[in-house]
C-alpha cells in the first residue's frame, strides 16, 4: 500500500470519534509528511510545477526555522546572491519600472486594480502577485494573463538549471525556497518581455521579504494593516506596520490609506526616517465628488479603499513618466490630515474609469450563480478582512432576487491555516445565521497525484485534518454559547457502519446550525450541490458520503430548497480549490 494510501487510511479513520475525542485519537501520529508525486512522462509543465514544489520548506523543518529563527536582514543578503547567480545583479532590477505594494489586507486587490489601470494607456503591464488560486503561473502575468504553461516551462527549467550549475558546494542551501524562486523568475521574465511596468505584490514581509531587493521603484503603497503571520511580523499591529513600512525607499514617493493612529504614525516615522514622502489618500469619495460614481470591477465597500489607493499610485506613475492628462486637480494645495499630507484630489479620467470598471481578481468577492447555487467567493483570512467579508455578503444577500417558493439554505465553507486566530474569524462569521458550517482541508481531491500546482509539502496531513476538527469544535461552542449547553451529543458510528469521507459531524443546536467536517473539497461540494449545479458533475459520490445523520438529513432539505447561498472564505487555498472544481477552464 503506497504512503498516500496509508495517510489517507488514517485519515478516514477519525471518522469514528467525535469532535471532542479526535485530537487525542490521532495525535500518535504527528510527524507525517507529504512527498512529491512522481513524476509523469509527456507532461513538461506538469513536470516544472512538481519540482518546483520540492522547494516548498517541508513542515518539520519550518517549525525548526521558527524556533531558531536567524537575523532577517541575513535572509535578504541571501536572497542577492541568489539573483547574481540567476545571473542578473540588484542593478539590473533598476532598469523595471516598478510599483510595490504591501499590507495585510487588499494589496492583491490594489495591486489588481492599478495594473489595470495603467493597461487602459495602453501600456504593457507585468504583474506579480501571491498565492496563486488554480495554477502556479496565475502569479506571474503579463498585461493581466497568466503566462503560458509552455513561457512557464521554458523559464522555470532555464532558471533551475542556471542556479545547479552556480550551486556552491560550502554552502548549506543550493536553491531557493519556492516563494524566492518565483519571485527571481518573475524578474526574469519581466525583463525579457519588456514590460514597460511591473505592479509587485509584497509576499508575508515587507522589511526583509525577498521582493524587498527592488531599490528603485518608481512608488510604492501600503494597504490596509491588520493582524496576520504574528510568528513572523510581530505581535502588535505597529510591529506589522513597521515591517511594511520597511519597504519605503529614499525619495521614492508612498501611499497608504486610513490607518488606525498607531500605525499611522509608525509608518509616517518610518518615511520621515529615510526621507520617504508618505502621503494619505483621500476617499473615493472625494475623487467622485462633481462627477458620475465610479464603478468598480471588484464588489463591496472595503474595495473603495483599494481602488482609492490604486489611483494615486497609478497617477503617481504616469506623473514620473511624463504621462499627459492625468485628470484635473480639485485641491491646489494637499490638506494635512493626521500630521500627514494628503495626495491630491483629482478627477479621474475616462482610462482610469474604465481600468476600475473592468478589474477582474478572482477569488475576491466573487460571485457564481448557477442554478439554484450561488457561489460567494472570497479569500479574507484577517478578522479586518473577515469583518468585510461578512459586509459584503449580507449587503449581497439583501441584494439579490429572493426565491418566488422555496425555502432558502445559507451555507458556511470555511478553512483558515497558518497561525490565524480560527476562532476569532469564526465568531465574526456567526451573524451571518448559516443553517449549515462545513469544515475541509485545503485538499481539491483527497489525492493531490496528477495536482501537483496546489501540492502543498510545508504542512502534513494529521495537521490540516485536526485544524478542521478544531475549526469544528470551535463553531460548535459559539453555538452552545447561545443555547442550553450539552443539548445534543456528537455521534459516533455504530461498528460495521461504512468509513465515510465525511470526518465528523455535530447535530443542530437550538438554532438549527449544523457543522460538518469533510476530508476535502470536491467531497464538501459534491454535498452541498448534490448535483443541483449544472456546471459542477464530479463523479459518483464516494460509499458512505450521507452515513451521518446530519449529513443525510441535509442532504434531503438541499436538494428541496429554492435557493442555496454558499459562502467561501477563510483561506485563499480554500478559494482556489473551490474554483478549480466550479471553474474546470481556469485548470486548462
Amino acid at each position: 500500500m503506497s504512503q498516500a494510501r496509508c495517510h489517507l487510511r488514517a485519515a478516514l479513520f477519525l471518522a469514528a470519534v467525535s469532535p471532542r475525542g479526535a485530537t487525542t485519537g490521532v495525535t500518535a501520529r504527528r510527524g507525517l509528511s507529504a512527498w512529491p508525486a512522481p513524476q509523469e512522462p509527456g507532461m513538461e509543465y506538469q513536470d516544472a510545477v512538481r519540482t518546483l514544489n520540492t522547494l516548498q520548506t517541508n513542515a518539520g523543518y519550518l517549525e525548526q526555522v521558527k524556533r531558531q529563527r536567524g537575523d532577517p536582514q541575513t535572509q535578504l543578503e541571501a536572497m542577492k546572491l541568489y539573483l547574481a547567480r540567476s545571473g542578473l545583479q540588484v542593478e539590473d532590477l533598476d532598469q523595471l519600472n516598478i510599483i510595490h505594494v504591501t499590507g495585510t489586507k487588499g494589496k492583491g486587490s490594489t495591486c489588481a486594480f492599478t495594473e489595470r489601470v495603467l493597461r487602459s494607456y495602453g501600456l504593457k503591464t507585468g504583474f506579480f502577485s501571491s498565492p496563486h488560486l488554480v495554477q502556479v503561473r496565475e502569479r506571474i502575468r503579463i498585461n493581466g494573463q497568466p503566462i503560458s504553461p509552455e513561457l512557464f516551462t521554458k523559464h522555470f527549467w532555464h532558471l533551475y538549471h542556471r542556479l545547479e550549475e552556480t550551486k556552491d558546494g560550502s554552502s548549506c542551501v543550493s536553491m531557493p525556497a519556492y516563494f524566492r524562486f518565483l519571485t527571481l523568475m518573475a524578474f526574469h521574465i519581466f525583463l525579457q518581455e519588456k514590460v514597460d511596468l511591473a505592479v509587485v505584490e509584497v509576499g508575508i514581509g515587507g522589511a526583509y521579504d525577498c521582493t524587498n531587493i527592488i531599490r528603485k521603484p518608481v512608488v510604492c503603497g501600503v494597504s490596509s494593516l491588520g493582524i496576520d503571520h504574528t510568528s513572523l511580523l510581530g505581535d502588535t499591529v505597529e510591529e506589522i506596520a513597521w515591517q511594511k513600512g520597511g519597504i519605503f525607499k529614499h525619495g521614492v514617493p508612498a501611499f497608504t490609506v486610513l490607518q488606525p493612529d498607531g500605525p499611522l504614525a509608525v509608518l509616517r516615522d518610518r518615511a520621515q526616517q529615510i526621507s520617504c514622502p508618505l502621503y494619505l489618500c483621500p476617499p473615493l469619495e472625494a475623487l467622485e465628488e462633481g462627477g458620475p460614481p465610479l464603478t468598480l470591477g471588484l464588489d463591496g465597500e472595503h474595495q473603495r479603499f483599494n481602488a482609492a489607493l490604486a489611483l494615486q499610485l497609478a497617477r503617481c506613475w504616469l506623473q514620473q513618466k511624463g504621462h499627459q492628462g492625468l485628470g484635473e486637480l480639485k485641491v491646489s494645495r494637499p490638506s494635512v490630515l493626521r500630521q500627514m499630507p494628503l495626495a491630491p484630489v483629482f478627477q479621474p479620467t475616462p482610462h482610469m474609469r474604465h481600468g476600475l470598471r473592468d478589474t477582474e481578481w478572482l477569488g475576491r468577492t466573487q460571485v457564481l450563480r448557477r442554478g439554484p447555487l450561488t457561489w460567494y467567493l472570497d479569500g479574507a483570512h484577517t478578522t479586518s478582512s473577515v469583518q468585510a467579508c461578512v459586509r459584503w455578503f449580507r449587503q449581497a444577500l439583501h441584494r439579490g432576487q429572493r426565491p418566488s417558493h422555496g425555502p432558502e439554505v445559507r451555507i458556511l465553507l470555511f478553512n483558515s491555516t497558518g497561525d490565524r486566530d480560527s476562532a476569532a474569524l469564526l465568531k465574526l462569521l456567526q451573524p451571518c445565521q448559516f443553517d449549515y458550517a462545513v469544515f475541509c482541508p485545503n485538499l481539491t481531491e483527497v489525492s493531490s497525484a496528477g495536482n501537483a500546482d496546489q501540492q502543498n509539502f510545508m504542512v502534513t496531513l494529521d495537521q490540516v485534518l485536526l485544524r478542521c476538527l478544531a475549526h469544528q469544535q470551535y463553531w460548535s461552542h459559539l453555538a452552545e454559547a447561545q443555547a442550553s449547553p450539552d443539548l445534543w451529543s456528537a455521534p459516533s458510528l455504530e461498528p460495521g457502519e461504512p468509513t465515510s469521507s465525511l470526518l465528523a459531524s455535530h447535530p443542530p443546536c437550538t438554532h438549527s446550525t449544523s457543522s460538518l467536517v469533510f476530508s476535502c473539497i470536491s467531497h464538501a461540494l459534491q454535498w452541498i450541490s448534490q448535483g443541483r449545479d449544472p456546471v459542477l458533475q464530479p463523479p459518483s459520490p464516494p460509499q458512505g458520503l450521507l452515513a451521518h445523520p446530519v449529513a443525510g438529513s441535509g442532504a434531503s432539505v438541499l436538494r428541496e430548497a429554492a435557493a442555496i447561498h454558499v459562502l467561501v472564505t477563510g483561506s485563499l487555498h480554500l478559494v482556489g480549490g473551490v474554483l478549480k472544481l466550479l471553474e474546470p477552464a481556469l485548470s486548462q
